[in-house]
């Protein structure tokens, strides 16, 4: 009898034993293509002889140091890199375990901001419906999904939520898909002034929405006027590519495509692509600066912070990504994808859009195509598609509450890099598959 706390209490796993490039291996070996990357994690599939040499490498010089002693050279080195291709004027990283954290430490450093210059008055975050920031109590309080939040909710800090750039499910008849952006970037400053121009902090939003949207990509001119708006009004921009950064959308930064610039950047999954657990947060001159010519302390921290072993994994990871293209295969081969997702299921009468950027695309289910509908919630579609898929060999992540946390149901796709040709028909072959056995009968 297993003692471990499981995700879901009733599940009966297969137990993994290996990897293999894009594949895992249960114990009776069967191999699952990794079509989510787990949760768009493993953007170098599992078996990368260079990352775990530099994982065995440095546990063998140094495993852990606290970083209120001490540095390491696997942390300063990966700072440098990532620093190297980040975005305008960040400066400085802060290398924690995990997205959560990483966006829990962006609150709290843009609150402390504030607070620095003599503002402490700006309390207040802003965010998006059908949003996820993570799963601790602050990074939960920040994400729109009603799903996650219901029973922890008298729990949660009080953050306004605005609508999100969803062009497919929000975009109204006779709207110009510019004019569309614009209006819900709008909706920022409106926010802000509802609550008071010098009471806001910052606004916080996923370049491409992940887990609760599948692969939702912002239109043209949307994060640049979410930009003018922050700058107005002295509000910090956080983004947050813990999802669908470090080269997931084909772009080493997700912002990059949007042309436009954060004040505090998250990032994770991909950073260690599941070699380690890490993340981190990236934050501009400005902000590192009103730190240092303050208290000179970020009142925040965690016990594994910076930890050698798995900065060192980062490390090899961001190398591998640039030194082998990795990021521009990522652009290439997602098209590709898209095309085949486009050539199978473009015409499906359950299939409503296909979206997504390089290596990170989601398929929306719905009942009618012409009008959009979603399926009954009571069906439990996505579910039904999960399993389906994972009993044909796929790995996928399929995820109900599309639309509203409640309705829609979407399936993510997020494969590792070094996926081929013969991978993506295989992935739309299984898919297929799983979506044919899912759906509901006549």
């Amino acid at each position: 009898m297993s003692h471990v706390f499981p995700r879901h209490t009733k599940a009966q796993l297969p137990t993994a034993v290996a990897g293999d490039g894009c594949y895992l291996i249960d114990a009776d070996g069967k191999r699952y293509f990794d079509g989510s990357g787990g949760a768009a994690v493993s953007c170098l599939g599992h078996s990368d002889a260079d990352v775990i040499g530099a994982v065995q490498d440095q546990v063998g010089k140094l495993a852990f140091a606290h970083t209120s002693f001490l540095t390491s050279d696997p942390a300063e080195e990966l700072a440098n890199l990532l620093i190297e291709h980040a975005p305008g004027d960040l400066d400085r990283v802060y290398f924690v375990s995990g997205g959560s954290e990483a966006t829990e430490a962006a609150i709290k450093l843009a609150r402390q901001y504030h607070v620095e210059r003599g503002e402490p008055q700006r309390c207040h975050l802003i965010a998006r419906r059908q949003s996820y920031h993570g799963n601790t109590l602050g990074a939960l309080a920040a994400g729109g999904n009603e799903w996650r939040r219901q029973q922890f909710a008298p729990l949660l800090i009080d953050i306004s939520h605005i609508a999100p750039c969803y062009e497919y499910a929000e975009r109204g008849d006779g709207e110009s898909t510019y004019d569309y952006g614009q209006r819900v970037a709008n909706e920022l400053e409106a926010e802000i002034l509802r609550l008071g121009p010098d009471t806001v902090m910052a606004f916080m939003a996923e370049p491409v929405v992940g887990a609760t949207s599948g692969a939702v990509v912002a239109v043209d001119g949307y994060f640049k006027r979410i930009r003018e708006i922050c700058d107005k009004y002295g509000v910090l921009l956080i983004l947050d590519e813990v999802m669908c950064g470090m080269g997931r959308t084909g772009h080493l930064f997700a912002c990059d495509a949007d042309g436009v610039v954060p004040d505090i950047l998250c990032i994770a999954k991909g950073l260690g692509a599941g070699y380690q657990p890490i993340g981190a947060m990236l934050c501009s001159k400005q902000i590192y600066q009103a730190i240092e010519d303050g208290s000179g302390f970020f009142q925040h921290g965690h016990t594994y912070i910076g930890h050698p072993v798995a900065t060192a994994a980062g490390l090899a990871v961001v190398r591998a990504l640039l030194d082998r293209g990795l990021v521009q295969r990522s652009a290439e081969m997602g098209e590709k994808l898209q095309a085949a997702l486009a050539g199978r299921f473009g015409q499906h009468p359950n299939v409503g859009d296909i979206r997504g950027r390089g290596l990170f695309r989601g398929v929306e289910l719905v009942a009618d195509r012409e009008t959009k509908a979603p399926f009954d919630p009571k069906l439990g579609l996505a579910k039904k598609i999960k399993k389906a898929a994972f009993e044909a060999g796929l790995i996928c992540y399929p995820m109900s509450g599309t639309r509203d946390g409640v309705s829609g149901d979407h399936i993510l796709l997020a494969p590792p890099f070094i996926i081929t040709d013969a991978q993506i028909t295989e992935v739309v072959d299984k898919l297929e598959l799983a979506i044919g056995q899912s759906l509901p009968k006549g």
